[in-house]
């Protein structure tokens, strides 16, 4: 099969879909990966097509503040300008299109205009469900009734924000118009298949989803046979006691020295050494005991590590749990807060540090707690040996070549 994955937004958004087509592609299929310009190495990186899309993931990432209207109009443009990107990507034809949460409610349009079948493939929880309230709106549940009706609520201001650049999408492709919400509920009546890539361990799927939604495990990031840590940082492992990991991935843009000044005082007082990670932050410090390093692969860094500290975005947080480590989450924005609530639930976090209170002092004590008492990190590995059993890529393979034959 030609099977084209679209995907949008920051690493965490992408790199998970590398895994995905990397066994799609040892299967035999002609697997293209479309993402922003700028993850082009990495797609190619693991042997798949690459085709662009349009969108900044730098510029345009999410940040803690900013009004709620502003917020939209930045989301609709985005997403308006994504939608012309994905016709752009999609004149090559596909067999069967794979979509994120993000690109979703474009590729259906695609989807219909080409007629082919399309997969869900999502990072985060979406349908409604008395289980939880929807993940954007924070790790607070809101009784049965209310978690649902909320959920509801906030898939009616995505069809908001989707709503031009449908309309612009549907034109473009002789399509006769249709307003999001009806779009939506044709493919949920048809019971269109999603599968969610996270692990039912730390999520499990809701009793009251429909046929159809299925929690399969995590898409981990494509990972050469052949890949190691850089020596740097192997001799820092190797020069003393397991230090812990802080970074905040895509978050905190120009915070780097505040917060590495905040991150080397906590581990002074926690008596910890430690692995700062840059990112979008630029995190950096130069003491005894830290090491500053950029982007290293999390499945070989983390196992090595006594406690990891980040923002809690669903990657992240699912890789410190896939290495038996525990955490300390300091969530900013989007659905961090409720993927930090889950670490806290499963046992393996003492609770989380919201990036708006994050002091030395609260770090330090969060730290000490992560790593001195031994419960933390038990349930961490218990996790991990329930995600060791899940094989999400393979649940993939199987539901695209299910598409072939329906």
């Amino acid at each position: 099969m030609k099977i084209l994955i679209t995907t949008a937004g920051s690493y965490g958004d992408v790199a998970p879909y590398t895994g995905l087509g990397a066994r799609l592609r040892a299967a035999g299929h002609d697997v293209t990966l479309a993402a922003h310009d700028t993850f082009a190495p990495l797609v190619r990186g693991c042997g798949l097509r690459f085709r662009a899309l349009p969108g900044d993931p730098g510029r345009r990432g999410p940040t803690a503040g900013g009004g709620r209207k502003e917020l939209m109009r930045t989301a609709t443009a985005f997403v308006r300008e994504l939608g012309a990107g994905l016709v752009d990507v999609a004149e090559e034809g596909a067999d069967a299109l794979v979509l994120s949460a993000t690109t979703a409610p474009l590729g259906w349009q695609l989807a219909e205009a080409m007629d082919v079948p399309a997969l869900g493939a999502y990072l985060q929880p979406a349908h409604p469900t008395r289980a939880f309230a929807p993940v954007v709106s924070g790790a607070r549940s809101l009784g049965g009734w209310g978690n649902r009706v909320a959920g509801r609520f906030s898939l009616r201001m995505v069809d908001r924000i989707y709503a031009d650049a449908i309309r612009d999408l549907r034109a473009r492709l002789d399509l006769p118009a249709a307003a999001p919400a009806t779009v939506r509920a044709r493919r949920e009546r048809a019971h269109w298949p999603v599968l969610y890539g996270f692990s039912p361990a730390v999520v499990a799927r809701p009793a009251d989803w429909r046929a159809g939604l299925d929690v399969v495990g995590n898409w981990w990031p494509h990972q050469a046979a052949d890949a190691r840590l850089p020596p740097a940082v192997e001799e820092f492992l190797a020069d003393g006691p397991p230090p812990v990991f802080i970074g905040f991935g895509s978050m905190a843009a120009g915070e780097g020295e505040r917060l590495g000044e905040l991150a080397v005082a906590a581990l002074r007082r926690a008596g910890l050494r430690g692995v700062l990670q840059s990112g979008r932050a630029g995190l950096r410090a130069a003491s005894d005991g830290v090491l500053t390093i950029g982007e290293v692969p999390h499945a070989l860094l983390f196992r090595r590590l006594a406690a990891v500290v980040h923002h809690a975005g669903a990657g992240t947080t699912a890789a410190g749990l896939r290495a038996g480590v525990p955490a300390v989450p300091v969530p900013v924005t989007a659905d961090q807060p409720f993927w930090a609530a889950r670490l806290t639930a499963v046992g393996a976090a003492p609770g989380p540090v919201p990036f708006g209170r994050l002091t030395a002092d609260r770090l330090a004590d969060a730290l000490t707690r992560a790593v001195r008492d031994p419960a933390y990190a038990s349930a961490a590995r218990a996790v991990a040996r329930a995600m060791a059993t899940e094989d999400a890529a393979g649940e993939a393979l199987t539901a695209v070549e299910g598409l072939e034959r329906g």
